[in-house]
């Protein structure tokens, strides 16, 4: 029977070092800066995990390094020597669906008792292959000798596991924390455990495979004696579970690549293909495709996108619903999965804690010690303002791609339901514009997608109290009324569709009479508790235009403004123009580029036929994305200009991968070629399509219309797209509109 022994109390910051309590409560600290790491990163289902170049996860503060389950840290250390010293860093890659991490590693120089090299550098290689499946880490670490005698090689490999809630990663503090249990060793096994406060026991199992030499609580070595030529592998299974004991951890090991590689190969083959003769835009597309099929994990209800790692690998309402939109064209399937959950965990009942309210969708779910006991709100968080009409906008845009009303029909309830919250919760004073405001202290301050706490302010700088109207979500709610009229008219309800349909009418006349304004050339962030509006030039602006609620006159002014020097930095849209008061281009929200932001931006100037503007913004992230290890657009970036010869500015705590800004280069390619599939009429409609000059030859291969696939190519010709149906199965055809 092992004693538990209590892990030392988190010290509480300084509060003369940290912002106010209010500003602070689920703040990521920028202590170390995760584009300098340029982390290695893995997810399998709610697990994920990350790591240095090396294949290590370095403990200390700051660091985000190690293997994550369900929002706890179930491995916090782990740190590979040969003959006790850090072997050399030779190269280390992600394979390009994701599938494995693969680091090549050499010894460095051996010194022997007299003070002189013993052993030459880069004689002793050590490939280490690594991947993540169901709540495991597997590797093999593959040494071989190239000296031409014989060496004895120790092998070392430390580990500690601290069992710290993702929160507590984060930055946030506890002063009371559960205990850690005696580790249970044998010869080729240890066990670290955890007994949370919230009475969970959580586990990390560590296996090895041929046995160590020595074993301790802290760390395991293996003596290998090597021959010139020879090579020997060492198997590691880490576990955030007690798992059942297999004969053999190598075959185990292949087994389980084989199933992980297939599951890659599954998600790629359910999707269209993007080819074209740029090689960098193959693998930034490549890349988005990958990413997007890392982070969707499979539910009950289909293939969910977490939102993003390390911060954000769970379910997120707008997130999922925006990747969702993003990715439908292409793979149809992530947006019933999406739907499907978010209808079954709506809520149904009023908890002003979680600030649910019935018929609104998720914002965020966390399964931790800290969610489970409330220390953070997020156990099933309903605070977002903008989920509930993204989920009816969804719910219609899938009927349109796929022609699936029966799914649709499924969960009219909960699309009824979305629609009711509108109009009874969403409306909070009655004006008719939907508003956001917590229903305690410890919810989120600012609920639309820009949730910093200073994100909505006015032309002087000051914070806007609510309850708040921000500009995208009226935009959105336009989108949801345009959409269950879509679907009631498929369901034969034409009383009911032209209603919604009127009142969409009468939302954009009122729309543009409280939101627009002259000056400024577009529309105002928002409009405060007291309806005075916050007359800031923003990126909201352009969400107005993605679902269609601006008035075709007000397009033009809207665009200009946006694609102004002091929005537009050559990159992308920054989500503050650098003439307003708040501007800083290195915040999360007032100057910072997003690439998801973008993208629906784009997607709104080509629903008004300013296709070649959204070229613009697709050209500036992709020449972003250039300068980006992997060719992987991150969460986020700092908004400062764009200069000749040199990359981007990288905002020191974005996630990345990230889901909707994977989602953005695949969204953009929509855009662009004016894109949409009519399953009904069997077609793929290309309308005005538009080829940014970086695309020579776009080649789309298995889009699906129905039950038929078609592949089409478009040349670019004179500055305009030129297109050319390749082939098809089935009975749809290609038609283009000029």
């Amino acid at each position: 029977m092992s004693l538990a022994k209590p892990v030392p109390e988190a010290r509480p910051l300084d509060p003369g070092q940290m912002l106010s309590q209010a500003q602070t409560q689920f703040f990521i600290p920028a202590t170390a800066s995760l584009h300098e790491r340029r982390p290695r990163t893995l997810k399998h289902g709610d697990s994920f995990a990350v790591f240095d170049h090396s294949g290590d996860a370095i403990a200390g503060p700051g660091s985000p390094e190690g293997l994550y389950h369900r929002d706890t840290r179930h491995l916090s250390h782990l740190y590979l020597t040969v003959n006790g010293l850090r072997p050399i860093l030779l190269s280390s890659a992600l394979r390009d669906d994701n599938a494995t991490l693969t680091c090549d590693l050499a010894n460095p120089d051996f010194m022997g008792d007299d003070g002189r090299v013993a052993v030459e550098h880069d004689l002793i290689h050590l490939r280490r292959t690594r991947f993540l499946r169901d709540g495991a880490v597997y590797e093999r670490i593959t040494v071989r000798n190239f000296d031409s005698q014989a060496r004895q090689v120790e092998i070392g490999i430390a580990f500690a596991a601290d069992f710290s809630d993702l929160f507590e990663v984060r930055g946030m503090t506890r002063l009371r924390r559960g205990e850690m249990g005696e580790p249970r060793l044998t010869e080729a096994a240890a066990e670290l455990t955890y007994l949370g406060r919230d009475g969970q026991e959580r586990v990390t199992h560590l296996r090895f495979d041929p046995r160590p030499a020595t074993l301790s609580e802290r760390q395991a070595r293996f003596q290998l004696h090597l021959d010139p030529g020879q090579r020997r592998a060492i198997f590691i299974q880490i576990s955030c579970y007690r798992p059942e004991e297999e004969s053999s951890l190598s075959r185990h090991f292949l087994k389980s690549l084989r199933e992980a590689m297939e599951d890659m190969k599954e998600a790629r083959a359910r999707a269209a293909s993007i080819r074209s003769t740029n090689d960098l835009f193959n693998e930034i597309a490549g890349r988005s495709i990958a990413d997007i099929a890392m982070l969707s994990t499979q539910t009950a209800y289909g293939p969910y996108p977490y939102a993003g790692i390390p911060w954000f690998s769970t379910v997120f309402g707008r997130d999922a619903l925006i990747t969702a939109l993003q990715t439908l064209w292409l793979d149809p399937e992530i947006g019933r999965g999406v739907l499907g959950y978010l209808a079954a965990h709506q809520a149904t009942s009023f908890d002003a804690a979680a600030d649910a309210e019935p018929g609104k969708i998720l914002h965020e779910v966390r399964h931790g010690e800290m969610a489970e006991l409330g220390e953070v709100p997020f156990r099933h968080y309903y605070g977002s303002i903008d989920s509930t009409p993204l989920f009816v906008m969804l719910a219609s845009a899938y009927l349109e791609r796929t022609g699936d009303l029966a799914f649709v029909e499924s969960i009219l309830p909960q699309l009824h339901g979305a629609l009711e919250w509108i109009d009874r919760y969403g409306d909070r004073d009655g004006d008719g514009f939907v508003e956001y405001g917590r229903h305690t202290d410890q919810g989120l301050q600012n609920q639309g997608w820009k949730d910093s706490h200073d994100s909505v302010f006015h032309a002087d700088g000051s914070l806007a109290s609510g309850p708040i109207a921000i500009a995208e979500v009226q935009a959105y709610v336009y989108g949801a009324w345009h959409g269950i009229a879509t679907i009631l008219a498929r369901l034969g309800d034409a009383a009911g569709s032209a209603a919604y349909l009127d009142r969409a009418r009468d939302l954009r006349e009122r729309f543009d009479a409280a939101f627009f304004d002259a000056d400024l050339g577009t529309y105002v962030l928002a409009l405060d508790g007291a309806k005075k509006p916050c007359r800031v030039r923003s990126s909201n602006a352009g969400h107005v235009l993605f679902t269609g609620l601006a008035k075709t006159s007000r397009a033009d002014a809207v665009v200009r403004t946006l694609m102004a020097p002091a929005s537009f930095s050559g990159w992308g849209i920054r989500t503050i123009a650098s003439t307003e008061a708040r501007y800083n281009p290195m915040s999360y929200h007032n100057g910072s580029i997003w690439p998801h932001d973008n993208a629906m931006i784009a997607a709104g100037f080509a629903r008004y036929g300013y296709r070649e503007e959204a070229a613009r913004i697709f050209e500036g992230l992709v020449a972003a994305a250039s300068y980006v290890d992997l060719r992987r657009l991150p969460e986020l970036f700092c908004g400062f200009p764009r200069r000749r010869a040199m990359g981007p500015t990288f905002y020191p705590v974005a996630c990345s991968p990230q889901a909707w800004a994977a989602g953005a280069p695949l969204s953009l390619v929509q855009s662009c070629l004016g894109l949409s599939i009519q399953v009904d009429e069997k077609r793929l409609c290309l309308e005005q399509p538009v080829l940014p000059e970086f695309l020579g030859t776009l080649l789309l291969k298995g889009l699906s219309v129905g039950n038929a696939r078609i592949d089409v190519a478009l040349d670019r010709m004179a500055g305009k797209a030129v297109v050319k149906p390749m082939g098809r199965s089935g009975e749809a055809q290609v038609v283009t509109i000029a």
